[in-house]
């Protein structure tokens, strides 16, 4: 068996623990009842196709990328299988209920695909592909976040969708597609950009018609830590896929807007290296240190510069991140099993429980230890710290 090995600095005991949580959430996990998805948990209900599981996974197969060790391979394989049928179809999707987050989990399809030829994960990826030609989108041209929430974008959206949507039409589509794809994160650019802090704000309503939408910007009023983290990663994975295509002036100018937003986030990264829930308010009651997002971010800063999208001096930062969530966040439980605490468990905008975007909402929602919201990002920045 491959040990994952070599942090820099060599913090064993970090490496130790963190070895020893992978091994306990794939022991403890499958298809129908994932020990990381704290939701389905909670729910007592069996598990569905969804994007937390795709985060997961996706950390999964890093770590694969890293060792090449089988058993990550093999369990990512009979995870996703379990939802994926000979014929593509995949147990509980449904194309037609157009939600950008039911994308996520498909991005790991291409990589299984590739590693084991199975012709399902192909038909899959066509399947959900297809849903990408059913979406709703606003007037200037981007997809609706949901079904149910019409001509919304949220930050969120572009980290689900925007890289599978472009990694598609490089193997499979054409140009037309690819350029979709960057205009749609340039509106978001002009849209949903602060030009004061550098930040974006986690959601826009095309008609200023939501209860929590500005009534001159569209915006939702506060900065979501994981929401910044959700589309600084979508930035990094969609520049990694522009990398070898011929879309060179696109690739200058959102590397220029990752550039950008790093810089942004440098500005409120807390002496921890975590950033804050409400990252722009770190006076307010009852703020927090959020781990989910300051994993996403120290990831994408992490990959950035190994890609060499960002400047090497940016790599003490995604260090410091890391090593902030793991030593404020990373412990053994009273049972003896490894945790992740510090983990907003979801937050979002409008809804039935009226989720008006306020400080107090973004603050009330519960925070919880072990969700793969968490556990995939903190992965993922592990991989990174690894290369």
């Amino acid at each position: 068996m491959n040990q994952i090995s070599h942090l820099d600095g060599g913090r064993e005991e970090t490496e130790k623990l963190l070895n020893e949580y992978i091994e306990y959430l794939m022991a403890n996990s499958d298809s129908g009842h994932p020990a990381w998805n704290l939701e389905v948990i909670r729910s007592g209900k069996e598990n569905k196709w969804n994007y937390i599981d795709g985060c997961m996974i996706r950390g999964i197969l890093s770590l694969y990328e890293m060792t090449e060790d089988e058993k990550y391979l093999g369990f990512a394989d009979d995870f996703m299988g379990g939802f994926v049928m000979e014929d593509g179809s995949i147990r509980t999707y449904d194309v037609e209920e157009k939600n950008l987050d039911n994308i996520n989990p498909a991005k790991n399809l291409f990589m299984l695909y590739d590693c084991t030829g199975k012709e399902k994960y192909l038909k899959a990826i066509k399947n959900v592909r297809s849903q990408i030609d059913m979406m709703p989108r606003t007037q200037a041209g981007n997809f609706w976040h949901k079904n149910i929430y019409p001509n919304q974008v949220w930050l969120d959206g572009l980290y689900m969708a925007q890289p599978f949507y472009l990694e598609y039409e490089k193997r499979f589509g054409d140009s037309h597609k690819a350029m979709d794809v960057y205009e749609q994160i340039c509106n978001v650019e002009k849209l949903m950009r602060d030009k004061e802090t550098g930040l974006y704000y986690h959601g826009y309503d095309e008609t200023r018609s939501m209860y929590w939408a500005d009534k001159e910007t569209g915006c939702s009023p506060n900065f979501w830590l994981r929401a910044e983290g959700w589309f600084i990663m979508s930035l990094v994975d969609v520049l990694e896929i522009m990398m070898d295509m011929d879309m060179r002036s696109q690739f200058r100018h959102l590397k220029s807007m990752l550039t950008d937003l790093t810089e942004a986030l440098l500005k409120y990264q807390d002496e921890s290296g975590l950033w804050y829930q409400l990252i722009a308010l770190p006076d307010v009651p009852g703020n927090y240190l959020e781990t989910s997002g300051s994993a996403l971010i120290s990831a994408a800063i992490l990959k950035g510069v190994r890609l060499g999208l960002l400047p090497e001096r940016y790599k003490s930062i995604g260090q410091k991140a890391f090593y902030g969530i793991v030593d404020k966040r990373l412990s053994k439980g009273e049972d003896g099993n490894p945790r992740v605490t510090g983990i907003c468990l979801v937050a979002g905008l409008g809804g039935e429980k009226r989720r008006d975007g306020s400080v107090a909402y973004y603050l009330s929602e519960p925070v919880v230890e072990n969700d793969a919201k968490g556990v995939g990002p903190l992965f993922l920045a592990y991989t990174e710290m690894l290369r």
